[in-house]
């Protein structure tokens, strides 16, 4: 069995503080990828020494706000190849591709964090500037698996919320950022081409299950969530996987991150 797991962690130290990386190094995946890193290489290195994960290769995309962003992808296997950032988006801490050699061939692991966005704001813009972006390098990369020359899989948080039951409270926030139509469509288009969301192929027709929980309130407790993190696979890996899991903490007072972790075994 082969394994990834995506984790916004919500600040890589802050995690470690929480015992959040204890939790992901005893999952003992085969790729580890991370979102809202928030430290620059240096301080990355020295949280991981510190822990279960000081065995991965790390691969790291660092944003030029300090304290900001950040995505990574660590690895049993050293990788081939690291690609970070996408056209017009470099040095945002947002977009890192770290190819590896397994024994099915060629994979693309990636570590996404998708703008939050704002409705009818140049914020919402960039977001949608983003999703472009995105899309473009999925069409080449479903390009390549279509040709048999290596699979990819596209993790994180995308902070897009697919249907009603991709969020408990969806009444309430429709046409908010993150429940709009027109970003929606940009995952219509993606599984339309052929990705498929491994995360509802295995979580079943929902409601849920959810990734995202406010840390006010009840939230947690109450289940009121979003389905924002996700792993979505070209057609040749999707065929290999068999389970995918969100990592819900046990309690309000487990809880080491505002998102929980999604896990996927592939055959």
């Amino acid at each position: 069995m082969f394994s990834v797991v995506s984790a916004n962690v919500n600040g890589m130290r802050a995690a470690q503080r929480r015992g959040g990386l204890a939790w992901l190094a005893e999952l003992a995946a085969d790729v580890l990828c991370l979102q809202e890193v928030r430290a620059d290489d240096a301080q990355l290195l020295t949280v991981l020494a510190g822990t279960g994960l000081s065995r991965y290769h790390a691969a790291h995309a660092v944003s030029d706000v300090p304290g900001r962003a950040g995505v990574a992808v660590l690895s049993a296997r050293p990788p081939v190849a690291t690609r970070i950032g996408l056209p017009g988006f470099t040095g945002q801490g947002r977009w890192i591709e770290s190819d590896l050699q397994t024994e099915h061939g060629l994979l693309t692991a990636v570590s996404a964090y998708v703008h939050t966005g704002e409705a009818e704001t140049e914020r919402q813009d960039e977001k949608y500037r983003f999703l472009d972006a995105m899309t473009a390098r999925m069409t080449e990369l479903a390009a390549r698996s279509a040709a048999g020359l290596g699979e990819a899989v596209i993790t994180g948080d995308l902070n897009v919320a697919h249907r009603e039951v991709d969020l408990k409270n969806w009444k309430g926030n429709l046409g908010k950022s993150g429940f709009l139509p027109t970003e929606q469509a940009y995952l219509d288009g993606w599984f339309a081409a052929g990705w498929t969301d491994l995360g509802r192929r295995h979580g079943g027709e929902g409601p849920g299950p959810y990734t995202w929980w406010s840390w006010r309130g009840k939230a947690f407790d109450n289940d009121t969530g979003w389905r924002i993190d996700y792993q979505i696979a070209t057609a040749g890996l999707a065929e290999r996987s068999v389970k995918a899991e969100v990592g819900r903490a046990a309690t309000y007072a487990d809880r080491w991150s505002d998102h929980a972790a999604v896990i996927v075994w592939f055959d």
